[in-house]
C-alpha cells in the first residue's frame, strides 16, 4: 500500500513539472490580461517567460510584469513597433543566444486566448517528442465552427487553410494560431523565414514545408474575449500580407496566361484544320514558349524574389515548363476527342480548364524547387 502511494505522488511530481521550455509571449498594447496570463502561467509551472514590448503605447506599459513580482520574466523592449513577427524572431535569437540548455519554446498570445493549462500541454507534447529523438513543432488548434468564433476570425483561417492546402498541400486546421512550441533543433532555421508581422507565421508554416519540418496538431479550447476586439489582426490588411505570395503568383500567372491564352487562340484561328492533333500541338508550343518567357521573369524578379544562379534556375524552369506543356497538350487533345468539338472556341475553353488544374501544380513545383535558394 505504501509501496504504490509513493509511486502516484511520484509521479504528480513529474505532471506538475514543466520541462527546461522558455514561453514566449509579443505584446503590443496591452491590458491586464497579459498579467493574469503571466501569473497563470507561472503557477502551471513555468519558471522562464520572456515577454516582447513591441513598441506599446506609454499608458499601457504599467502592464508589462515588473521584474520584482515576477523574477520568472525577461522582459524585451523594441521602442517602436516593428510587428509580431518581429517581436518572436527578436525572443527568438534572445532564446538561442542565453538558453543553451533548454529544449524549445513555447508562443502564446497575452490577450487571454491561450489559457495556461493548453500552453502546458502543447510544451509537455513538444518536450516528450524531443526526449523520444523525433522532435516536432506542436500547433496549438482551435475549433473554428463554434458559435462564438468572430466571422473576421473564422474568415481569415478558412481562407488561409485552403490556401495553403491548394498551393503547397499542407494540411493545418488553424492557420493563425499564436499557440506554437517548437523544438531548439528548428529554431534557427524557422527564424529565417520572410516577414515582421502576421504574415510571418504563415511563412513558418510554409518553410516547415519546404524543410520538411514535422509538426502535429494539439486541440485547445477556443476562447474569444469581447468579440477579440484587443486583437492587432486586420483582416483585410493583414490577410493581404499573408496571401502576398500567392496573390503574386496569380498576378503573374494570369499575365502570363492572357499571352499564352490569346496566343493559342489566334494561332488556331489561322492553323486549325479540323482538330488535328499536330495543329493543336503547334499552337500549344508557340504559345507556351512566349509566355513562359514572361512567366519565368516575373516569378523569379517578383514573386519569389530569387537569388540563385541564374543558369540554373532556367534550366529548372524549362525541365518543369516543357513537361507541363507536353501534358497540357496531352489532356487537351484527350479530352477533346472525348466529346464532339466543332468550335475552337470549345477547345479553348477545355485548355482553360486543364491549364488551371496545372497551375496549382507548377505553383508548388516552382517555389519548392525551381526558385528555391536552398542550394543556391
Amino acid at each position: 500500500m505504501n509501496e504504490v502511494d509513493i509511486e502516484i505522488d511520484k509521479k504528480d511530481v513529474t505532471i506538475q513539472t514543466i520541462p527546461r521550455v522558455s514561453l514566449i509571449i509579443p505584446s503590443l498594447n496591452p491590458d491586464e490580461k497579459l498579467v493574469r496570463t503571466v501569473r497563470g502561467c507561472i503557477e502551471a509551472g513555468f519558471d522562464d517567460i520572456i515577454v516582447v514590448n513591441d513598441g506599446s503605447r506609454p499608458d499601457t506599459l504599467k502592464y508589462f510584469p515588473k521584474k520584482s513580482e515576477f523574477p520568472q520574466v525577461t522582459l524585451l523592449t523594441h521602442e517602436k513597433n516593428l510587428g509580431k513577427g518581429a517581436a518572436l524572431k527578436t525572443a527568438f535569437d534572445y532564446f538561442l543566444k542565453n538558453r543553451p540548455d533548454a529544449v524549445g519554446v513555447v508562443t502564446a498570445d497575452g490577450d487571454g486566448q491561450h489559457l495556461p493549462e493548453d500552453i502546458k500541454t502543447c510544451a509537455f507534447a513538444m518536450s516528450e517528442s524531443v526526449n523520444s529523438g523525433a522532435p516536432v513543432v506542436v500547433l496549438g488548434c482551435r475549433d473554428f465552427s463554434q458559435d462564438n468564433v468572430p466571422p473576421k476570425s473564422r474568415f481569415g483561417n478558412r481562407a488561409t487553410s485552403v490556401a495553403l492546402r491548394l498551393f503547397c498541400g499542407m494540411s493545418v486546421s488553424d492557420t493563425q494560431t499564436g499557440l506554437r512550441a517548437i523544438p531548439r533543433v528548428f529554431i534557427a532555421s524557422l527564424i529565417k523565414a520572410e516577414g515582421s508581422r502576421y504574415e510571418y507565421e504563415t511563412n513558418m508554416l510554409l518553410m516547415m514545408r519546404d524543410l520538411h519540418i514535422p509538426y502535429r496538431e494539439v486541440p485547445i479550447k477556443t476562447v474569444y474575449i469581447d468579440e477579440n476586439r484587443t486583437s492587432h489582426f486586420h483582416p483585410l490588411r493583414d490577410s493581404l500580407r499573408v496571401w502576398g505570395l500567392f496573390f503574386k503568383y496569380v498576378l503573374s500567372s494570369f499575365a502570363s496566361w492572357c499571352v499564352d491564352e490569346l496566343l493559342f487562340f489566334v494561332l488556331g484561328i489561322t492553323l486549325f484544320r479540323g482538330g488535328k492533333s499536330l495543329d493543336i500541338f503547334l499552337c500549344t508550343a508557340v504559345a507556351r514558349a512566349a509566355s513562359s518567357v514572361c512567366n519565368f521573369t516575373l516569378n523569379k524578379r517578383i514573386v519569389f524574389r530569387s537569388k540563385g544562379k541564374v543558369g540554373r534556375t532556367i534550366l529548372r524552369y524549362y525541365c518543369l515548363a516543357i513537361p507541363i506543356m507536353v501534358l497540357s497538350y496531352a489532356l487537351v487533345y484527350g479530352l477533346k476527342s472525348l466529346v464532339d468539338v466543332r468550335y475552337h472556341i470549345t477547345t479553348t475553353l477545355i485548355k482553360i480548364a486543364v491549364d488551371t488544374f496545372l497551375f496549382f501544380v507548377s505553383f508548388r513545383i516552382q517555389r519548392g524547387w525551381v526558385f528555391s535558394d536552398k542550394d543556391k
